[in-house]
């Protein structure tokens, strides 16, 4: 059974009551003050304690979605599935399809109804990195008068570890954007889904690494080239756009201020404003300190000219660590960068919280790509 198997959560959820009725049945017995009885109640107590630790994590890991399966929560690679290629796309070119799913909402089956998520393996030629996505496909991109008509798009981005299945299954980002749609407040938008972490189990906080991962490269130019070279999106940065939360949010921000060339609009919900140092990241700049200021936000802003694009944060007055620096940074931003924001009265670092910022994110977010 699978890590986000409900059968798994059951399973431990019961093994907890079961040990934890185990040891009030038990424990009178166990008074005695010979070694056995002590060893007896330290082991009762230790398992009791270990199973609802168990039960506890994998329901925080079912609801918020921090690993897919064993193997990305121990750090070991997965091998792909069998990939089928499909012709497809305005040049003909080839991307690797890993699977085609609906999303749930009405008439979900129905791609000229409620759009289609497809499971594709993106391959970076520059980074010589791989890593899987979500594509999602709104209504119109199968409709009869939209046929030969060019989307924008955005890159939706995880936290760390995050997985990319929980922007559809958690944070519901084609299901918004359906919503949007059928009100008529958001322009039809593809939506690519991936987690940052490109070369797990490493949080590379989406920069080129001196002689590691090149993650930075990946997402500004092998992404952008191959799904835009396979579905029908414009190439240009007006196009394109960057979103995500967390650790996907600092991305969104960096990959957008440092190459606009690339990204035009970038929305980071809850985000920082500079990558950590410790045990996932490791040394991420090399040694170099102006490589690693260069990849601080507010010393970008204070020392380098802005570039021109549109900004997106947010925060929660109570429940934010990032609350202080976000004004910071709003109150740096400088001509001819275009900052907005969205602040809550309260709200955690959370899911719960990103699901109230979405539907506003998303529709600022298509009223500034365009084609």
């Amino acid at each position: 059974m699978g890590l986000t198997s409900k059968k798994v959560l059951l399973l431990a959820v019961l093994v907890a009551v079961a040990l934890f009725v185990l040891t009030i049945w038990l424990w009178p017995r166990l008074s005695k003050k010979s070694w056995r009885a002590v060893l007896g109640r330290v082991g009762l107590l230790l398992a009791t304690q270990l199973s609802i630790f168990a039960a506890v994590g994998l329901a925080a890991n079912l609801s918020f979605g921090f690993y897919a399966s064993w193997a990305d929560l121990f750090g070991q690679e997965q091998e792909p599935g069998v990939v089928k290629n499909y012709k497809s796309g305005p040049n003909g070119t080839k991307l690797q399809m890993l699977g085609t799913q609906r999303i749930s909402v009405e008439n979900g089956a129905q791609p000229a109804v409620a759009g289609r998520i497809d499971k594709v393996m993106v391959h970076g030629e520059r980074s010589k990195i791989s890593s899987p996505a979500y594509v999602y496909l709104p209504p119109q991109y199968f409709q009869k008068e939209y046929a030969d008509k060019e989307f924008p798009a955005s890159v939706v981005l995880t936290g760390y570890p995050g997985t990319a299945e929980a922007l559809y299954k958690k944070l519901h980002f084609p299901q918004t954007q359906h919503g949007l749609l059928k009100e008529g407040k958001m322009k039809p938008t593809v939506l690519v889904m991936m987690r940052p972490t490109v070369a797990p189990p490493r949080d590379t906080e989406c920069m080129d690494i001196p002689n590691a991962e090149q993650t930075e490269t990946f997402f500004t130019k092998d992404l952008r080239a191959d799904i835009s070279g396979h579905y029908r999106i414009g190439k240009e940065s007006k196009s394109w756009g960057v979103m995500g939360d967390s650790t996907g949010g600092y991305c969104a921000l960096k990959l957008t201020m440092r190459h606009p060339e690339a990204f035009s609009t970038a929305v980071s919900l809850s985000g920082d404003y500079k990558a950590p140092r410790d045990a996932t990241t490791g040394d991420l700049f090399g040694g170099s300190k102006q490589l690693e200021r260069e990849n601080d936000l507010l010393w970008r802003q204070r020392n380098l000219p802005a570039p021109a694009v549109n900004l997106l944060v947010t925060s929660s007055k109570q429940g934010e660590s990032n609350y202080k620096n976000t004004l910071r940074f709003i109150e740096q931003t400088k001509s001819p960068t275009k900052i907005s924001s969205i602040i809550l009265d309260s709200g955690g670092h959370n899911f719960n919280t990103w699901r109230r910022e979405i539907p506003a994110a998303l529709q600022w977010l298509g009223d500034r790509l365009t084609v």
